[in-house]
């Protein structure tokens, strides 16, 4: 029995430098800037970039952080995030089952979402987010 019926919304990559990277998997690739932001109180800046909108497709994150030129390919990853309805129901389920919640549900500073984070079997880092507007 699945616990989560959701879809798969972006994966997020750490870069050196965000400019060359947009232009990489913009020029390159072909995929396109969906909206991007700069958080100085949090030190970074990232962009969403995809084929596709959002609200379709699975897209990719890149998140800069301040003075930090490059990752070792171990520390490369950052998340996956998948949609959840009713996101504290959903950890409530998955703690129970065993599932270790990193992050308790906690609605963004903008309101627009709220997020959760948990663990899977190899530590791999998962967000789960309910959209609230």
């Amino acid at each position: 029995m699945s616990v989560i019926q959701g879809r798969l919304l972006h994966t997020m990559l750490h870069v050196g430098n965000l400019e060359r990277s947009i232009d990489f998997y913009t020029r390159m690739l072909g995929m396109r800037v969906l909206r991007s932001g700069v958080f100085p109180e949090e030190g970074r800046s990232n962009a969403f970039i995809g084929y596709g909108e959002e609200s379709d497709t699975t897209v990719l994150e890149l998140t800069q952080w301040r003075g930090v030129s490059s990752y070792e390919h171990g520390k490369a990853f950052g998340h996956l995030a998948i949609a959840a309805p009713d996101l504290v129901s959903a950890c409530a389920a998955l703690r129970s089952a065993g599932v270790k919640v990193t992050r308790e549900p906690w609605t963004v500073p903008s309101g627009t979402v709220m997020v959760a984070f948990i663990e899977d079997p190899d530590g791999y880092a998962i967000e789960l987010v309910q959209r609230l507007s």
